[in-house]
């Protein structure tokens, strides 16, 4: 039995295991600060020791062929630890006012593993227990703030709403087990090379139950309320952890186990991509709160990311995966900057970031860049990464899809101009916004690396096209 292949999720477990404990021991509120410096080392560590595991032909089993180490599986885990690295640095004001500080960071860790859990995912099974893990995870920790309505509100909904995905998960996983006799994706490729009835109508309902997971219309009903309720640090994680993961796995079960229906697929994903820019964008404009404004923004983007699924060749794999890490840095960046400026002002509304450039010039700035990036301008890096999303689809004759896409890109611009105009040109609510360091540190790394990226971004794509390479030739 490898247990190296499973060092990452065991590296983790023992560390929401002894955040638990120490949080218990711990005489003070206040030194619980320290529980986010730990979490943050440990992981820090585990990211980089993650780089020495990238191979040209890398690929190992653990127990069964249930869990899958490979390149791929690598790249998404150090994509998921970035993502909390960062939002567990800009939540240590938060969780330091929280009366559960512990569970907080327990309980981000715990979705942490669901969410590795996922990238390695080759079996069923072993994917319905990392989506719940990370699932049941967030419905915590989204109605974490039990005196606010609005939290508790988004909680139940997205449990409810959640538990139905789940539900219809879980049947399609039974109707494809009952055509395949078997749980594992490398047998389900042969057991439904032939067509069945059962078997589609199976990949069918896992396909909508992932549809769930990553916010794709018609499946997004609940990402805007859920988005706006959550507390702020919890709601960045949401939409760059939860859904990169839910991408994750689905790209390995489309190319692996639903390989030899995967061209009937395509088709329509490109119908539901071209769906989620167009109405992604549109109803994102007529926001009036940041928060809600980013759910739909998000609903977007992952209609961006399903361009690059739809090309189906290794060009257009590569463009996800590029494309997910500038959209974890840029939401990371945005996100940062909503939580100190929902601290201080009491909101999220665009009026709440009226005259930021005077208050928090830096703020200002980062959040600038990061809805630039996500917008697709040069020289930030999502124009790269749109750039090789259009490039892949359009390679394999999907010029409508690229042409959809970039129509898109263009209105989205209006609604992130809308906060740039509101923090340059409006009036400052407060003379002076105090940054503390940690908020200052992911801000700045969150710009630094957007920047960079577009302007080099050959780096980053050297490393996604090795890791893609294994996965799809």
């Amino acid at each position: 039995m490898n247990l190296y292949v499973i060092y990452p999720e065991i590296t983790v477990l023992l560390l929401a295991l002894m955040i638990t404990i120490i949080d218990l021991i711990l005489p003070a509120a206040e030194t619980r600060r320290s529980l986010g410096y730990i979490s943050i080392m440990v992981l820090g560590g585990l990211f980089i020791s993650l780089f020495y595991q990238y191979h040209i032909e890398s690929s190992a089993y653990f127990y069964n062929h249930l869990f899958y180490f490979d390149n791929y599986a690598i790249f998404f885990k150090q994509l998921f630890l970035l993502a909390v690295i960062l939002t567990i640095l800009f939540s240590l004001d938060y969780a330091e006012k929280l009366r559960y500080s512990g569970e907080f960071y327990a309980m981000i860790l715990f979705a942490l593993i669901g969410m590795m859990v996922l990238a390695s995912a080759n079996d069923f099974l072993t994917m319905f227990i990392g989506l719940e893990l990370m699932t049941v995870c967030f419905y915590a920790l989204t109605g974490f703030k039990l005196d606010d309505k609005k939290s508790s509100e988004a909680g139940i909904k997205y449990l409810i709403i959640g538990s139905s995905s789940t539900a219809v998960t879980l049947y399609g996983i039974s109707l494809i087990y009952g055509t395949a006799h078997s749980l594992s994706f490398s047998d389900i490729t042969l057991g439904l090379s032939t067509f069945s009835l059962m078997g589609m109508a199976g990949m069918t309902m896992v396909v909508i139950g992932l549809f769930f997971k990553m916010s794709i219309i018609p499946f997004h009903m609940w990402a805007p309320d859920v988005y706006e309720g959550a507390p702020t640090p919890v709601t960045g994680l949401l939409a760059m952890g939860s859904k990169a993961a839910a991408i994750a796995v689905f790209i390995r079960i489309l190319f692996v186990a639903f390989l030899h229906a995967a061209n009937y697929f395509l088709p329509v994903l490109a119908v539901f991509s071209a769906i989620c820019m167009i109405g992604g964008n549109i109803a994102a404009i007529k926001q009036k709160n940041i928060k809600r404004m980013l759910a739909y923004s998000s609903i977007a983007q992952a209609g961006y990311m399903m361009v690059g699924i739809c090309a189906g060749s290794h060009q257009g794999m590569k463009a996800v995966m590029f494309y997910a890490f500038l959209y974890v840095l840029a939401n990371v960046g945005a996100f940062a900057v909503l939580s100190v400026v929902d601290k201080q002002n009491k909101g999220t509304d665009y009026e709440h970031l009226s005259g930021l450039s005077q208050s928090a010039p830096v703020l200002a700035m980062v959040m600038a860049i990061s809805l630039l990036s996500m917008a697709g301008i040069p020289p930030t890096a999502g124009f790269a990464g749109k750039l090789y999303l259009f490039t892949a689809v359009v390679e394999q004759g999907y010029l409508w899809l690229a042409f959809v896409g970039f129509i898109m890109s263009m209105i989205s611009v209006y609604y992130y101009l809308k906060v740039v105009k509101v923090m340059y040109m409006g009036k400052p609510r407060e003379k002076k916004i105090i940054i503390s360091g940690s908020i200052r540190a992911v801000v700045l790394i969150s710009a630094v690396a957007t920047i960079l990226f577009g302007i080099w971004p050959q780096y980053l794509s050297m490393v996604t096209n090795f890791a893609s390479i294994t996965f799809i030739r």
